[in-house]
């Protein structure tokens, strides 16, 4: 309201300044509805409309076939330092956010890598946490077990929605979901489809939110969390068990 006050003055609207609650009124009585405007950037991909709806037809054709999985997939980093941005509510006095900092003397990692799917059939997140950053071998392995759940569930097919990560596009990656392919239509099994989201598309991918939330709902005001207990909440908010670490090439071979 304050900016677009200044602005009427600029372009000649008013001949004197005005107030915002003068702007507002006149909004209201002038029946002129708005919201406040996000904080976003367009995808610099130029055929973002084109994927947008391959996106929204997979989802839709996904959901005609009750053995078929649509899954969004990505990875996050659960920080044990960094504070979400969130508002707390008390009875009491106002709550405020410690600000945590590294110890030498801890042991924990700072972060702990975390892979991630959120089903569209049943809107549950499964999640597998990584003993080292996302890797080719590791989104292998993580799509792996993805698929063996399927299939106990007696699913045929699950379609993958991801971003653009140099780990979702690599040459390993594209192999084994060659060789997997290959090896469900001659023995069974969970056949998989991937898709990659618009470049700098986050808000296509419906697993972002829910890793916002889950941050905001696992975090201590007045504590660091330890590696353990960061993995058994985010287990327990998502309803998962908390499985072995994935291990990657790199890992497994140190």
């Amino acid at each position: 309201m304050k900016l677009l006050a200044e602005v009427c003055v600029e372009v000649g609207i008013v001949d004197e300044p005005v107030s915002p609650s003068t702007i507002w009124r006149t909004l209201r009585r002038l029946d002129v509805r708005w919201k406040r405007t996000k904080l976003w950037a367009p995808s610099p991909d130029p055929q973002y409309a084109l994927k947008k709806a391959r996106r929204d037809r997979l989802i839709e054709v996904a959901a005609k076939h009750p053995d078929w999985v649509l899954g969004f997939v990505d990875e996050v980093w659960w920080s044990r330092l960094q504070r979400p941005r969130m508002h707390a509510w008390t009875a009491g006095p106002p709550v405020k956010m410690h600000v945590l900092k590294a110890d030498d003397k801890d042991p924990d990692p700072i972060a702990i890598c975390c892979y991630g799917i959120l089903r569209n059939d049943t809107k549950k997140v499964m999640v597998r946490f990584a003993e080292n950053r996302p890797l080719s071998d590791i989104t292998a392995q993580f799509l792996e077990w993805v698929c063996q759940v399927l299939h106990e569930e007696g699913k045929k097919r699950l379609i993958v929605i991801w971003d653009d990560a140099s780990w979702h596009a690599s040459r390993m990656v594209l192999h084994w979901l060659e060789v997997h392919n290959r090896c469900v239509r001659k023995d069974g099994g969970v056949e998989v489809i991937h898709f990659e989201l618009p470049a700098g598309s986050p808000w296509l991918n419906n697993i972002e939110p829910c890793y916002t939330h889950a941050k905001k709902m696992i975090v201590e005001f007045d504590r660091k969390l330890t590696a353990q207990e960061t993995v058994d909440r985010v287990c327990q908010h998502f309803g998962c068990p908390l499985l072995p670490y994935l291990k990657g090439v790199e890992t497994s071979t140190s």
